[in-house]
């Protein structure tokens, strides 16, 4: 399964356990991502026993809003996509025209992904620090995208450096507020340009969990390539993510405006206003009443009006109190010819 990035933003459809344990919902979200102009769907591939232990200790209690006072243990059992599932799942995607990968949280975890032929990976927020996942990863030399949402620049750095020691050479980074759902005020895009001047030789992108689509609209307008969303088909059907999830219409509506927000940055081009047709109707000096020969220029008989057919306004005040070089009618655009030096 080969993979190369569009010319337009990459927009990944997350499914997480928003398929609510049911493989014939998690293939309707595939259906919605590929009606909706997705690009990609994206698992996660764990299990509860791969991604933590069965234990009550109180760490092993989720102290997040949305998950408050659950076992680790209990929501990724309730959460998790079954591997059993994977097999199906891929060739479902392939069938209706979708790219589909995942992000694996152990190395059993990307020894299935490899068997489906996975064709990029991605590391989650929570795992950027696991870097012998990241080596295991980056060996195989296909495109990686990891999120950076729990991390500080030094552990970015870290993960980036042990990627790229160990053959990636395709690295995309997402900046990422891992609250659930984030608050506007918490989304920090600059931390994303920023990002970009650290890391110049990687592309750019963001791991949303915000309400709607004004955020990741405004991430490329800074430069994003890549969005990540997380799916449902409808957030009244509840499930471990479908509080901050996008249901199929708005989903939609994300992958046609970011487009747009896209094209807007364009190039950079400062000689692309002259060709405007507009151009001509600048303002220039003018004659606003008629002058004889030897007349002296005042603000009494030139003017700056529009069309822009005269000297530029920023000649006025050298031409004012000069004489005129010989008749000018009244309307007549002003030239340096017609000046008396």
């Amino acid at each position: 399964m080969t993979f190369s990035y569009p010319n337009h933003p990459f927009i990944i459809a997350e499914l997480s356990g928003n398929h609510n344990g049911d493989i014939n919902r998690a293939f309707r979200l595939i259906d919605a991502a590929k009606a909706s102009g997705a690009d990609a769907v994206k698992l996660q591939t764990y299990t509860a026993d791969t991604i933590t232990i069965d234990h009550d200790g109180s760490e092993f209690l989720v102290d997040l809003p949305l998950w408050k006072g659950r076992k680790l243990y209990d929501l990724y059992q309730e959460a998790h996509t079954p591997w059993d599932w994977h097999p199906d799942l891929f060739a479902y995607a392939q069938k209706v025209g979708i790219t589909i990968f995942s992000s694996p949280f152990d190395e059993t975890a990307v020894d299935l992904l490899e068997s489906l032929g996975a064709p990029l990976y991605k590391i989650a927020s929570f795992e950027l620090v696991d870097i012998p996942l990241i080596a295991y990863v980056a060996r195989l030399k296909k495109p990686m995208i990891m999120s950076t949402g729990m991390a500080n620049l030094e552990e970015i750095s870290e993960a980036v450096n042990a990627a790229q020691k160990a053959g990636a050479t395709d690295i995309t980074l997402l900046h990422c507020v891992s609250e659930y759902p984030a608050p506007y005020s918490a989304c920090d895009l600059k931390t994303m340009v920023e990002l970009g001047r650290h890391f110049p030789n990687v592309r750019l992108g963001l791991s949303d969990h915000t309400m709607g689509t004004v955020v990741p609209i405004a991430a490329v307008a800074l430069g994003a390539q890549v969005i990540e969303k997380h799916i449902t088909l409808a957030r009244a059907d509840g499930g471990v993510d479908s509080a901050f999830s996008l249901e199929p219409q708005e989903l939609a509506q994300l992958c046609e405006q970011t487009k747009i927000s896209a094209q807007c940055l364009g190039r950079v081009d400062f000689e692309k206003s002259k060709q405007s047709a507009g151009r001509k109707y600048r303002p220039s000096l003018y004659v606003v009443k008629p002058i004889k020969k030897g007349d002296v220029f005042s603000h009494d008989n030139i003017r700056t009006i529009r069309p822009a057919n005269g000297l530029a306004p920023k000649y006025l005040e050298q031409v004012l109190g000069q004489k005129a070089k010989q008749d000018i009618d009244f309307g007549t655009p002003l030239q340096m010819e017609m000046i008396d030096k």
